[in-house]
């Protein structure tokens, strides 16, 4: 195995360092203007994006996402391929963001309304250049990274699960369904961006991890005495 040091996503912290193997995959670089006039746009039309939203909606009362509220352990296998595909990620990881918020947006408009400073925008691509986004679409991946380079160390997890979810309940007030969601579009947008990296076993890594988060912070909504209001996620 060889390491490779990858800067966080404002290049202002210290490098995470990710245990790297030698899969003979490349970065892929990417931008969301290149995608949106080549292969696959990252925002679908008004159209697909009703319908896609419908189809989430429909697995949701169905409970096709509820393996991403079960937690189970993580095996060595699916650590290393968490760190790999990971490592592949974070390179485009500005973008990458960017384009899970606003998939979560697009899908899920109720989602906005915790948002001041973009809530009553609905373009995608005005969205896209909000810089307001974009700072928490980096604060979005900072937090997966945080979690991918303490894989090793469960209470380090622990902690950090527990201090983002203190913040959301608390400060911010999100209904921790919304956890799930984003949870989903998170495995949806990576599947779609990286088809080469995200294989069956690397997507069944990421439930895993994924439905960690979902419980920890879960959990500590429950600690703080978190009352669940009637919102909807559409």
């Amino acid at each position: 195995m060889k390491s490779e040091h990858i800067l966080s996503c404002d290049n202002k912290t210290k490098p995470v360092l990710h245990s790297h193997r030698d899969s003979g995959l490349g970065a892929q670089q990417f931008s969301l203007g290149q995608r949106r006039k080549g292969k696959q746009p990252l925002f679908p039309s008004r159209a697909k994006a009703k319908k896609k939203k419908k189809k989430m909606e429909r697995m949701q009362g169905e409970g096709d996402l509820d393996h991403l509220e079960r937690p189970s352990s993580l095996t060595d296998k699916d650590k290393v391929n968490i760190q790999d595909s990971w490592a592949k990620v974070y390179q485009n990881c500005d973008d990458v963001g960017v384009a899970i918020l606003i998939r979560l947006f697009v899908n899920f408009p109720s989602s906005k309304q915790y948002f001041i400073k973009f809530k009553n925008i609905e373009d995608p691509e005005e969205l896209e250049k909000n810089p307001q986004l974009k700072n928490h679409a980096r604060r979005v991946m900072n937090s997966i990274n945080t979690l991918v380079e303490n894989l090793a160390n469960p209470e380090k997890i622990t902690s950090a699960l527990k201090l983002l979810g203190k913040a959301h309940a608390l400060r911010h007030k999100v209904d921790p369904a919304y956890f799930k969601i984003l949870n989903g579009v998170i495995l949806e947008v990576l599947g779609e961006v990286f088809p080469e990296v995200i294989t069956a076993d690397v997507a069944g890594a990421w439930t895993k991890l994924l439905a960690t988060v979902y419980s920890g912070i879960t959990s500590t909504y429950e600690e703080v005495g978190w009352t669940k209001l009637s919102t909807s996620t559409g």
